[in-house]
């Protein structure tokens, strides 16, 4: 690695990454106690290889992905496609099966390529005048470009990486340029939608978790359960915690899914206050270093993409468990923003 790279480098991310990952590995090592250890273990492979993977990436440059961005989206929306025909998994058709314990969700895929392919055709559509994205069949390109895959998504049905999608876009979009009218229309428009879909579009379940989501109490043995039962875990563990192995809602079986949704409670229970509080900084951290390499990258293509991974950091949501009426039995909450590993 060459001095230029080294300086460039922002270190800040990195480390911040790697005590995150440190940080889950002990969570995550608790939290699989009784199934021996198995998620666990294959955490610790997937970061042996995604290292290696990460510092390759790092000599690459990104403006060479970006050119070859559009077959990368061609390809993920070939898989987008291909996973609507595979058997459902929980209700829902997002997973690739390649073995009993290996499944690959083409969506994740996706978001990331959508972003570099986005950051590339905006580019080419300002042409060097950032005012050219406000022409309307430039900026209907590129809502089509995006539309297409969350409407493949839409079918499996994964609604939250949609959400997840729409928030890419406009961070990108307002970091474009784009002029304040939209912004306004886009605004009035989801107050008028937002209830309309709530009341006539949403499924039973899906309108479940926003009540649950507003007021656990609703249904404290039902659908409120575990984030109920998430927040006990997390007040129990006071300023240093209860001691790795020792949480009593983590280890007796009170919090589910563990390992996923519900590993942020784990840490601030058997962690404490301030091992979760620290989490929390370090993802402040991570977000305000994303932004900074966004307002100084080198062109706009790597603004755009790094404002567009900074999204991915702040806001992420990650569905993995539906019971056969459709309800998640992992109601998210506030307190499990910290996914710490992918």
């Amino acid at each position: 690695m060459n001095k230029k790279m080294l300086k460039n480098t922002e270190w800040g991310i990195l480390i911040c990454c790697l005590i995150l990952l440190c940080i889950g590995l002990v969570a995550l090592f608790s939290a699989t106690q009784d199934t021996e250890h198995e998620e666990f273990q294959k955490q610790i492979l997937w970061a042996l290889i995604s290292i290696p993977i990460m510092i390759i990436i790092i000599f690459i440059d990104y403006n060479l992905i970006a050119k070859i961005s559009p077959v990368l989206y061609g390809l993920a929306l070939i898989a987008l496609i291909a996973v609507l025909f595979t058997e459902p998994i929980n209700g829902a058709s997002s997973w690739f099966r390649v073995s009993e314990t290996l499944r690959i969700q083409p969506s994740e895929f996706a978001k990331i390529i959508l972003i570099i392919f986005l950051a590339y055709i905006i580019v080419k559509l300002q042409n060097r005048d950032k005012t050219e994205i406000n022409k309307i069949w430039k900026l209907g390109l590129v809502l089509l470009i995006a539309g297409i895959p969350m409407g493949l998504i839409v079918l499996q049905p994964d609604y939250g990486t949609v959400m997840a999608f729409i928030v890419a876009i406009a961070f990108m979009l307002f970091a474009a340029g784009i002029d304040k009218k939209y912004v306004i229309a886009v605004i009035l428009v989801a107050a008028i939608a937002i209830p309309a879909l709530y009341f006539f579009v949403l499924p039973d379940h899906a309108k479940t978790r926003i009540d649950v989501f507003l007021n656990p109490e609703l249904d404290p043995r039902g659908a409120g359960y575990n984030l109920i039962q998430s927040k006990i875990a997390i007040g129990s563990g006071r300023l240093v915690g209860m001691g790795i192995l020792m949480g009593n809602q983590t280890q007796l079986g009170y919090l589910y899914p563990k390992t996923t949704d519900f590993i942020f409670s784990v840490i601030g229970e058997e962690m404490g206050f301030i091992i979760a509080a620290l989490v929390i900084v370090l993802y402040v951290i991570m977000i305000t270093k994303a932004i900074y390499v966004a307002k100084t990258a080198k062109d706009d293509i790597g603004g755009y993409i790094a404002i567009g991974i900074a999204r991915y950091i702040c806001f992420s949501y990650d569905r993995k468990y539906r019971n056969d009426n459709g309800i998640t039995p992992n109601n998210r909450s506030a307190t499990s923003i910290c996914k710490l590993w992918r």
